[in-house]
């Protein structure tokens, strides 16, 4: 093969994987919503106009994490310092709907515009190529992963940890990372002490399962509620939907709702509320 023959076929083959890479964000496409889902394999953002999201001040027993989030993404929408946080803890307890319902209330206030963009776990790897695409927008940033996780510190482990801090590139002062985890660290406890018995310096590896943890600067952990908070969630719920009901109307039912699913959180709550509107409305059509 001649020179010629093999600059246009080496020109052909770089058309071609042009065609097969994704392009970057559309950053104008950030003006079109306040929420967003990332599609890591076409690498746009899918915007989202009915958020899934509470009142903030139905999130009961959360007093701290709650008051904290809230100011440290106070500062961060005004511009201020602020941290990546990290919530973690028990199932049901409001770590997500937290994350959604302070994004939500921040924005009711007229100063401020803050966008939400949710990646899911399997799209970790491809967060520095997010944060790339969105260099440069004036827009306040959120990037949010629900139930973050690894089952051992794998290459997406390794990259978030330098996406958070320790890489070359600064993370832009215009986006922050929240992520919530049944995991303190992330990281299963059993797997650590099986890396951690097996590897020659211990140390080493109870190190590296903690340093992705580390790098967020807000631990907010999470904790089962006592029966009166369950309680007192369920009747902010009844309230909020407006049932013609008293407590003594429902709190035995609410309590072996409970009982049956075993935990007591807000996410029972909720659902034992929505179980009871509907027989509310269904059972007067009866009679």
């Amino acid at each position: 093969m001649d020179d010629k023959k093999l600059l246009q076929s080496l020109e052909r083959i770089a058309v071609a994987l042009e065609k097969m890479a994704p392009s970057d964000v559309e950053k104008s496409s950030i003006t079109d919503a306040q929420a967003f889902v990332y599609n890591a394999q076409n690498n746009n953002l899918s915007p989202v106009h009915a958020i899934a999201s509470i009142p903030l001040n139905l999130l009961i027993a959360i007093d701290r994490p709650r008051d904290t989030l809230l100011q440290n993404t106070l500062q961060f929408a005004r511009g201020l310092p602020a941290n990546n946080a990290l919530l973690w803890g028990a199932k049901g307890m409001g770590k997500s709907s937290l994350v959604k319902a302070i994004h939500c209330h921040i924005n009711q206030l007229s100063d401020f515009t803050l966008k939400l963009i949710e990646i899911h776990r399997e799209d970790i790897a491809s967060l520095p190529r997010l944060l790339t695409s969105l260099k440069g927008t004036k827009e306040r940033i959120i990037i949010y992963c629900d139930d973050l996780s690894f089952n051992q510190p794998d290459r997406d482990f390794k990259a978030l940890k330098s996406v958070l801090e320790g890489g070359l590139e600064a993370r832009p002062d215009n986006i922050l990372f929240y992520a919530t985890s049944n995991r303190r660290h992330l990281i299963p406890r059993d797997m650590a002490d099986n890396e951690r018995s097996t590897a020659i310096n211990p140390a080493e590896v109870i190190d590296e399962t903690v340093a992705l943890s580390d790098r967020f600067g807000l631990w907010l952990g999470f904790h089962t509620c006592s029966q009166d908070e369950y309680l007192t969630m369920v009747s902010g719920y009844v309230t909020m939907l407006a049932l013609p009901l008293t407590q003594q109307d429902w709190q035995a039912d609410a309590l072996n709702w409970a009982i049956t699913r075993g935990a007591r959180s807000g996410r029972v709550a909720w659902q034992f509320v929505q179980d009871l509107a509907g027989k509310v409305v269904v059972e007067p059509l009866k009679t």
